[in-house]
């Protein structure tokens, strides 16, 4: 749809909403940073959540991941949702219930109370972040301008979950933990205000909700992750753990025959014809598996290990921030010229290269010397790929499928991130374990009586043998996270295409977009 059908088209006040392009990117970019950093913003004030409600151990992972399987599992129907009923609707919808269940979650008085509002936001935040992102594609002409909104959606896309550990890190250090989800009431509320004014409503379209579709995916992520976070705990011959897996194998079939019957599937199969648009969902899973785990264990090294504050903690993270945004800025601007195969390629050997160096962590590390270093190489590869990936994702995709094709997108990175942590969670158990047992002996041998007694409650062993076990099965995780990462690379190298036409739309020189 070209920017003159688009005027025709608007009802009276939307001349006024399109002279003020600006402020409609900023009102999406806005939504897509509170919801991607909700991902993280929790991570650093889990102990303060744990001493407050009385979590068990096993059970504050779901603080995690209860908002990120939710929202990765009804990304897709999210998407649909703006399709059919209008995305400026939807995306307010989103918001809104998003910011409720912010306001429920700060309140939660009970362990079921938070887990439930964080259940609720990832359902907010999976109606709001496909729609707005398809909003990109109705608000800004195909071309350099719409690359240029690309580019800020990517990188605050990207940069989030850094942003998420420096805020809660502020918040709950300087207010209280409850901040973490407080802080999102105003935001949310100022979003929906500015939305009717400065974004368009699009054209709706009639169509179906595949809900069972919804369902069986959502449940069969689930099942899976919760199976290799068991396996974790309890071993891989546990009954639960087995039957998690089998549950999780039953339910993705079932996903996979319902979206082949489906009138309308929540994914259409059709997205995946193209060779681009395939690869670049593979390369998002694995980078974004990769990458969950990273933040989320050098959150517990530096705050267990180099005994940070919340606050110092989040501030380790402000570097990876910008390294991300300067990697989205070159991507985008090279983008029309070179194409997306060699920031694919480029992004994802700097991401292995970042994984395999923090491999080398041990007790001994410091940061500068053992988490920077790796955490700027890491970061800088994300954005480079994040723009690209985005961009390759969605560009050249009917008007009526933006929201499937957006909402496919989002979500293999919040389910690869899931999944990703889970199996990391379950490798960093198996070597912390051997680890400890190798540890045991001398800390019975060299420990105080106080420290004994203190392990006999816990079974946790203290510094620094306790930190020879957390370094250890940290190290380990990152050889997982590493070969994600080379899953990504072999996808770029493989399976990426670079064609004249795709150069001649990211140029705003041709019609349709990549693939």
């Amino acid at each position: 749809m070209t920017t003159s059908q688009l005027i025709k088209d608007q009802k009276p006040g939307a001349a006024r909403r399109e002279g003020h392009p600006g402020i409609a990117l900023a009102v999406i970019a806005a939504c897509q940073l509170m919801v991607v950093l909700d991902a993280t913003i929790v991570n650093i004030a889990l102990p303060h959540i744990q001493d407050a409600l009385k979590f068990s151990t096993t059970d504050l992972t779901w603080v995690v991941s209860a908002y990120t399987l939710t929202f990765g599992g009804l990304l897709l129907l999210g998407g649909r949702a703006g399709d059919i009923l209008g995305r400026r609707r939807v995306f307010t919808a989103g918001i809104l219930l998003f910011t409720f269940a912010s306001l429920l979650g700060g309140l939660a008085q009970e362990p079921w109370q938070l887990l439930a509002a964080r259940v609720l936001q990832g359902v907010g935040g999976a109606i709001a972040s496909p729609t707005s992102l398809a909003l990109i594609t109705t608000t800004f002409p195909e071309g350099p301008e719409r690359n240029r909104a690309f580019g800020v959606f990517a990188a605050v896309s990207a940069g989030g979950g850094a942003i998420g550990l420096l805020a809660g890190g502020m918040l709950t250090e300087w207010l209280d933990w409850r901040w973490v989800l407080f802080v999102n009431v105003p935001i949310g509320v100022l979003i929906a205000v500015l939305t009717p004014l400065y974004i368009s409503e699009s054209e709706r379209h009639t169509g179906r909700f595949d809900i069972a579709g919804a369902l069986t995916s959502t449940a069969g992520m689930a099942s899976l992750v919760y199976g290799f976070i068991r396996a974790a705990d309890e071993g891989w011959r546990d009954g639960l753990t087995i039957g998690s897996f089998v549950a999780a194998v039953v339910l993705l079939l079932s996903f996979a025959f319902i979206e082949t019957r489906a009138k309308e599937p929540i994914t259409p199969l059709r997205m995946f014809a193209d060779r681009n648009r395939s690869g670049t969902y593979v390369i998002m899973l694995s980078l974004a598996a990769a990458m969950f785990g990273m933040f989320f264990y050098i959150v517990l090294f530096v705050q267990n290990v180099l005994d940070y504050t919340p606050i110092e903690a989040g501030l380790a993270f402000l570097p990876v921030t910008v390294v991300i945004a300067l990697g989205a800025g070159l991507s985008q601007r090279f983008l029309p010229v070179l194409g997306p195969k060699p920031f694919m390629l480029v992004g994802s050997a700097l991401a292995v290269i970042g994984l395999f160096w923090q491999t080398l962590i041990s007790s001994d590390s410091t940061y500068a010397g053992g988490v920077l270093g790796p955490m700027l190489v890491f970061g800088f590869g994300m954005g480079l790929n994040f723009v690209t990936l985005t961009i390759t994702a969605v560009s050249g995709v009917a008007q009526h499928e933006a929201g499937a094709a957006s909402g496919l997108l989002n979500a293999t990175q919040q389910v690869g991130g899931s999944l990703g942590l889970s199996i990391l969670t379950t490798v960093f158990g198996s070597a912390s374990k051997h680890e400890a047992e190798k540890q045991l002996p001398q800390f019975m041998a060299d420990g105080t009586a106080e420290q004994k007694a203190e392990f006999a409650k816990t079974h946790q062993l203290p510094a620094p043998w306790g930190h020879e076990v957390l370094a250890q099965g940290i190290s380990t995780g990152f050889v997982a996270a590493a070969a994600m990462a080379v899953l990504a690379l072999a996808t770029a190298w493989l399976v990426i295409r670079v064609r004249k036409s795709d150069l001649e739309a990211l140029a705003g020189t041709a019609g349709p977009g990549l693939g």
